[in-house]
């Protein structure tokens, strides 16, 4: 019989996660059984300096500061203990994956962080790509570097330590300068023969760099894999993390995850043949594959789950923004006649409706792009609504056709995938925010890519519950794999709610998108001459 939260506190094991992502930082505290036991969150959002999307450092240690004290709160609310009286057995840090921050000798920052959202590395992606025979986004760490290199920016000579967010935050609470190989794969490419930084490029990347005063080894974080020792929490990290002096030093710490990686931890997904699809302001999907793909599609991002096997990652900017735009104008207007109606009242009723609509959305059409969009050739984006004038409007049309848009980039991506390399994926697990209505956004999905997609309840903490388990498995692994220690001690009797695809949706998706794929150039006007 499963213990409860509270009993598993008096022994001791419980494991801390703790995710940094693009609007919240997410605290979860997780008992012996994996189950949440306490959460804290805070808000922040990136600040558009210079030209450049950033988060200073001081708001970093404020938010997490903060994100720490509602954990506390929450955890004494509950249990009626303090911190320092519920012993953590392990923590784990993650956070948006890619961007670029630098420090000299001394830890100093050398230039502010640039985020995964800045898209101002096309050359350098674009010479990366060629010279590695590799797929290098814009907004990997490596890109970044190269950029200002080829920018001549004067801080590029003092750089001694380049790392993302959650190997900043890990360096800070642990003196260690590490990554988990799944965070290291937004950075550079990696090796999965013998899980560390591809020798060659590594080599390749030093003769274009030659006179920078620096190789690439001796800045990059070490490499860790999933259930290794990545250091413990010093007095310093501690005081950074908890103020207040109820943290104690000495808890272990688990190697540094990307948001990716915790979301296949957080979703039982990475074993071969599975994977997960997050989906709220942008969406990714990432499927574990059975074997390299044949050739270099810049549409796709290959990275690794946090053991280290080759992950192919379809990243669109766009997933949510734009729907959610529209449900908060019928909000606006529900509530001329109907005062407080509840927001997730008015997603389900708006959800619902989409179900009743026709299999291709009517003939209307809709780009949810408020950024650009690499995958369909978009530098920026005009979120746009159209139609002909044969189309049916109705609510129910227009709500499936906006939950349509919401896919249809990831889409175009997954079809190279699925349709082109034939790669074989058995199931998708599904998180996030196009989720939460019970069974709309997850038939669409499955419509959409042809493969049955699952929502599981536990994933409801997300990436903080993802590396939470990751800390755990650092501790209780006794010789498992990763993926056995999922699917044995996390996720058995959890199997979640499961779709598969319906031939009619499938249909009228495939309908819907070649109205998609014709309307992209009315998309592209759209940028050209709506300033």
């Amino acid at each position: 019989m499963a213990v409860s939260s509270g009993e598993a506190k008096n022994n001791g094991n419980t494991f801390l996660g703790i995710e940094l992502g693009s609007t919240r930082i997410k605290a979860v505290l997780i008992d012996e059984h994996f189950n949440p036991a306490a959460s804290g969150s805070h808000d922040w959002e990136n600040q558009l300096l210079d030209g450049l999307w950033t988060y200073r450092l001081e708001d970093v240690w404020t938010g997490l500061q903060g994100c720490f004290r509602a954990l506390a709160a929450d955890a004494e609310a509950r249990y009626r203990k303090s911190v320092q009286d519920i012993p953590i057995a392990a923590i784990g840090i993650s956070a948006m994956m890619h961007g670029y921050l630098v420090f000299d000798t001394e830890g100093k920052q050398l230039a502010p962080f640039r985020t995964w959202r800045n898209t101002i590395t096309e050359r350098a992606a674009a010479e990366l790509t060629e010279k590695f025979n590799f797929n290098i986004p814009q907004r990997w760490s490596i890109a970044h570097l190269y950029q200002a290199l080829l920018n001549g920016e004067p801080h590029v000579k003092d750089i001694a330590f380049l790392t993302t967010l959650a190997g900043y935050v890990h360096w800070k609470l642990t003196g260690k300068k590490v990554l988990g190989i799944g965070d290291a794969s937004g950075v550079f490419p990696i090796d999965s023969t013998v899980n560390t930084y591809n020798a060659r490029m590594i080599g390749r990347f030093d003769e274009l760099a030659q006179g920078a005063g620096w190789k690439l080894n001796e800045i990059l974080p070490a490499v860790l894999n999933a259930g290794d020792d990545a250091g413990t929490l010093t007095e310093e990290g501690a005081r950074l993390l908890d103020p207040s002096g109820a943290l104690k030093a000495g808890i272990p710490l688990c190697p540094p995850e990307g948001d990716a990686g915790t979301g296949m931890a957080a979703t039982n997904s990475v074993a071969e043949r599975t994977g997960n699809v997050s989906a709220g302001t942008s969406v990714f999907a990432m499927a574990v594959l059975e074997k390299e793909l044949s050739k270099v599609y810049t549409e796709i991002d290959m990275v690794t789950t946090p053991n280290g096997k080759p992950v192919a990652m379809v990243h669109c900017n766009s997933c949510t923004s734009d729907l959610d735009a529209w449900v908060n104008l019928f909000k606006e207007t529900v509530e001329l006649f109907v005062p407080q109606i509840g927001k997730k009242e008015l997603y389900d009723l708006l959800y619902y409706q989409a179900l009743k609509g026709e299999a291709d959305g009517g003939g209307l059409l809709s780009y949810n792009y408020y950024s650009g969009e690499p995958i369909t050739g978009l530098e920026q984006g005009r979120p746009l609504f159209t139609r002909a004038p044969d189309s049916r409007l109705s609510l129910a049309n227009f709500m499936r056709t906006l939950l349509y848009s919401t896919l249809a980039t990831l889409k175009t991506g997954m079809d190279i995938l699925l349709k082109q390399e034939r790669v074989r994926l058995d199931r998708l697990l599904g998180h996030g925010g196009l989720f939460k209505t019970e069974g709309v956004g997850q038939r669409f999905m499955a419509a959409a890519l042809g493969v049955p997609v699952g929502v599981m309840a536990s994933a409801g903490e997300g990436g903080a519950w993802g590396i939470a388990l990751l800390a755990a498995y650092m501790r209780e692994k006794k010789g498992l794999t990763l993926e056995a220690f999922l699917a044995q001690n996390v996720f058995t009797g959890n199997s979640g709610t499961w779709v598969s695809p319906n031939a009619k949706d499938a249909q009228g998706f495939e309908t819907f998108m070649g109205r998609y794929t014709e309307g992209l150039a009315i998309e592209k006007a759209a940028v050209d001459h709506l300033k």
